[in-house]
Order: C-alpha cells, then structure tokens, then sequence
C-alpha cells in the first residue's frame, strides 16, 4: 500500500510528465546536445495499477492531441518489454518450448538460454522503427516484468544511437539518483548515467 507521499510524489510525476508532453522543446530534445533524451519516471510499485491507467489516458489524450483536438501534441508509443521478449520468443520458435525446457534442464538452464537469445541487442533490434516523426515519444514499460534476465540500463545503452532525435520515458517501478538504478527500490538493476529524472 502506497503511502500519502509516495502518491503525492506520483501526482508531482504525472504533472511533471504531462507538462513535459506539451513542450515543443522537450518533443524535439532540444538543449540535449548529441544525447539521446531519456528521462526516467519513477514510482513506487505499489501504484503499479494507478500507473498503468495513468498511461492509458495519456495514450489516449495524445492520440487526439494528434488529430488536433486535445492539449498533448506528442505521439506516445508505447513498449512494452514483456511484449517485446514475448515476440523475440516466438520469432525464434521457443515460447512453448520453454516450459518443457525448465522441467528437463533447470531453471538456471532456462534462463541462460532466454539470456542468449533475448540479447539487449535483440530487444533493441524489435523496438526499431522508421520514421521517427516530429512528436513521437517512446514510452518503456514493463521494466519489472523482464527482471532479472533483461536490465533496463542494457536495452538504454543500445538506443541512444538509435534514438536521439526521440524522447525516451521509462516506467521505472523504483527509485533513479542519476547514477544507478533500484527496481522495486531494493534489487541493484545497474549503473546508468545519461537519464534525466523525470522531476
């Protein structure tokens, strides 16, 4: 159960957020210099819900921003990176293997395997689009769901080539102080030093 601060810190989050959606100068990374611009929204995992259905209204409030009726211009597109692992296991034909995989080898077995063929590299590879048009910003979510054999700071390290002229917002269901990242804020997931905190 969230407590009074950790909502009233989510509502100063969602301000933020959507403050940030209506900036020309946000939508375009200006004042990034070659840096992709990726900025992370953090919240306690007890607001998971509240979270998800915060993301849906601005899905869905930027979709009529887009078609000119609304007040966010942004193109939101969301990622989900369960979904995305979920795709990489079916393109290479092991979804359903999977669960006969850990009843003969092992859980650790398993894990090794998704490892090798769910590379930070592959995931990035799905997440790749063309074009990017003016006011599209890409919106990470699932980042517990993918924990411990993908780690956010691995998948952010191969877009920031891939992705500098498009805002990059992470759900992190933990806690960011600009050099390392805490999933649930008690499992170290990793150094990572070219995000924004979102406040």
């Amino acid at each position: 159960m969230a407590t009074a601060l950790q909502k009233q810190d989510f509502d100063k989050r969602r301000a933020a957020l959507r403050e940030r959606l209506c900036d020309p100068g946000f939508l375009t990374n200006k004042g990034l210099g070659n840096e992709a611009g990726i900025f992370i929204f953090c919240y306690d995992p007890t607001l998971e819900n509240e979270v998800r259905q915060y993301f849906s209204r601005l899905k869905s409030d930027s979709q009529l921003g887009m078609l000119g009726s609304g007040d966010i211009r942004a193109n939101i597109i969301e990622m989900n990176l369960y979904d995305v692992f979920i795709g990489i296991c079916e393109c290479e034909d092991i979804l359903e293997a999977a669960v006969e995989m850990e009843q003969e080898d092992g859980c650790d077995e398993l894990l090794d395997t998704l490892k090798s063929i769910a590379s930070a590299d592959e995931f990035v590879s799905q997440m790749c689009y063309e074009p990017h048009n003016p006011g599209d910003v890409v919106l990470i979510t699932g980042v517990g769901e993918v924990y411990p054999f993908m780690r956010v700071h691995n998948i952010l390290n191969g877009m920031q080539s891939k992705f500098r002229d498009v805002p990059i917002v992470v759900a992190y269901p933990g806690t960011y102080d600009g050099g390392s990242l805490s999933l649930f804020g008690k499992l170290k997931d990793g150094n990572y030093y070219r995000a924004f905190d979102l406040v």
